[in-house]
């Protein structure tokens, strides 16, 4: 299943999530969310979370699930997939987070943002939050880095 997540992967490699503008802009030339390719990718997600195989734990309004731990056949990211219609545990990102968010019904957003690539920064926190619907989100956290807070 690691090839099915590679496009993302690759996309985010190497990226300095200081500037989420800017990553984020790179992001989507390195893999356009709005192109071909990227809605294959969405369908073939969605796929795998309504047969359970991703985002499999859980209850809405967050449902959950980790592919992989960071590994170097993943480039040092962990991949988790969750899929959102509410907020989610606060927490803070040691590294940054490189979230790709797909809409599956209604109109959201998450974090404020629309589906595409959201970036967030390292040392940042949040309550990760989707608004207006639900979406799927792969989240790919570098080396693996997420500390839960209270």
């Amino acid at each position: 299943m690691l090839d099915t997540f590679r496009p993302l992967l690759e996309a985010a490699q190497g990226l300095d999530l200081a500037d989420p503008a800017t990553a984020r802009a790179e992001l989507a030339r390195r893999f356009d969310p709005q192109s071909a390719r990227a809605k294959s990718l969405a369908g073939e997600l969605l796929t795998l979370c309504r047969a359970g195989k991703i985002a499999e734990r859980g209850e809405l309004p967050v449902k959950w699930g980790r592919v992989s731990k960071a590994l170097p056949e993943t480039l040092e990211q962990s991949i988790d997939v969750v899929l959102m219609n509410g907020p989610g545990p606060r927490h803070r990102h040691p590294a940054g987070e490189v979230n790709f968010c797909i809409a599956v019904d209604g109109s959201p957003t998450f974090d404020g943002e629309p589906p595409g690539w959201v970036v967030l920064p390292p040392g940042s926190t949040h309550v990760p939050t989707v608004s207006g619907g639900t979406m799927l989100i792969v989240y790919l956290l570098p080396r693996g880095e997420m500390e839960f807070l209270k």
